[in-house]
């Protein structure tokens, strides 16, 4: 079996990409989301559409941002649920 640290570390084990397309549901809603993006960007102004990139690039920040910090919460919460399966003080 390998090591689940060494396959992090080597980038074999991508968290934000292989859990983002999982399922047949957000398949379905990213097709919908770039549907309705590109029937939105076609009725904007050349103004309008330099602010929508701006709102984009943000947005992109941001998830990411929050990606990270579920990522790093999750990991810390199964670390800590392993530990108190692993003491089995409780019992």
């Amino acid at each position: 079996m390998k090591s689940m640290i060494k396959e992090l570390w080597h980038g074999n084990i991508i968290p934000q990409e292989d859990s983002r397309n999982n399922s047949k549901e957000m398949k379905e809603l990213l097709g919908y989301m770039a549907r309705h993006h590109e029937d939105l960007e076609k009725t904007f102004t050349d103004e309008q559409k330099e602010i929508f990139e701006k709102f984009h690039d943000c947005w992109d920040e941001y998830v990411s941002l929050a990606e990270a910090a579920i990522f790093e919460y999750a990991f810390r919460l199964g670390a800590r649920l392993t530990m108190e399966v692993q003491s089995d003080t409780n019992e």
